[in-house]
């Protein structure tokens, strides 16, 4: 199984000389199993932030450009910074080329709607009906179980406004898990509304918030459990967070903590903050290796450019910023 990292922030995207190592696209990663030059292995998307649109120039120059290509497209949650890459994506206006995008069930609207409205007047000069390729959605309830060819995928959902589904890839003995957005699951339940006053954290919870919120921990920790690389929202430092557990967003020692109790072999930090330089990012990777809390873990953080191999005995980086 094969990663690539195109875009690692989170909210919007942040080009500049401070982001250079790292980079400034939201969220979106490629995963590849089987041989590469295999036309049938699948190939997997997960969110569509603006890396997107450097994945689809590069698939255009190979089965895309002729519209030969399949691939899947699973997306966490619908805020912008997950789906804003997808009207620049250009395989998807290449006629013949075939999509699967999978997303949360809501029951307020259709997925197909939730993707066209951004592409809608006024805010987007070309509309979603001018989608060349198959587009085929797919609504996912919490749990779900399904299989993409020899991929098994497992989802949960997390702990962040309106909902964002975690992801689990299995390939022949290999796992990757795929975690972002979710605050922790201990100081406050974020569900289907605005919390306008967020509880300061350690405060006490409703008993129900309480037993929602360890069910919701449970099934992350389960998602999570021996995956060779764990994915995860690290957006926050504890001071950030304090100021906004509403948010939705978690601090690497939370990712430590949920890797740790679900006996991951690896960790990449995800979801950096806009504001976050390369070297605060370093000097955070840097904490996290010499906290103790993290022996026996592998640990870096996700960057542009990164490529990992999860093999049956090892996870192998190449290409990253550290």
């Amino acid at each position: 199984m094969k990663v690539r990292f195109f875009g690692v922030r989170g909210s919007y995207p942040v080009p500049g000389p401070q982001t250079v190592r790292y980079g400034g696209n939201t969220s979106c990663i490629e995963v590849q199993v089987g041989p590469t030059d295999d036309p049938e292995a699948p190939r997997i998307i997960i969110d569509a932030g603006t890396g997107l649109r450097r994945l689809g120039k590069e698939m255009m120059q190979e089965s895309f450009g002729r519209g030969e290509g399949r691939a899947h497209l699973l997306v966490s949650h619908t805020h912008w910074d997950h789906i804003q890459g997808l009207p620049f994506f250009a395989p998807m206006y290449q006629k013949g080329n075939r999509f699967h995008v999978y997303a949360r069930h809501r029951d307020d609207t259709h997925l197909r709607a939730v993707f066209a409205s951004q592409s809608g007047t006024p805010y987007f000069p070309v509309p979603f009906d001018q989608v060349q390729a198959d587009v085929a959605f797919r609504e996912l309830v919490e749990g779900a179980r399904f299989e993409i060819g020899p991929v098994r995928v497992s989802c949960t959902k997390l702990n962040h406004p309106w909902i964002a589904m975690a992801y689990r890839l299995d390939y022949e003995g290999t796992s990757l898990a795929y975690v972002t957005d979710t605050a922790p699951f201990r100081d406050i339940l974020i569900e289907e509304e605005f919390i306008r006053q967020p509880p300061r954290p350690g405060e006490g919870l409703k008993p129900e918030d309480a037993a929602k919120l360890a069910a919701m921990r449970d099934g992350v920790v389960r998602l999570c459990e021996g995956a060779d690389l764990v994915i995860y929202d690290t957006q926050f430092t504890p001071e950030e967070y304090a100021q906004k557990p509403h948010w939705g967003h978690s601090c690497p020692d939370d990712a430590i903590e949920i890797c740790k109790a679900a006996g991951a072999k690896a960790l990449a930090l995800f979801h950096h903050a806009p504001e976050r330089t390369d070297d605060a990012i370093d000097r955070i990777v840097d904490a996290c290796r010499a906290d103790p809390a993290s022996r026996g873990l592998s640990l870096l953080a996700a960057s542009e450019g990164l490529e990992m191999t999860i093999g049956r005995d090892e996870v192998r980086a190449r290409g990253g910023a550290r």
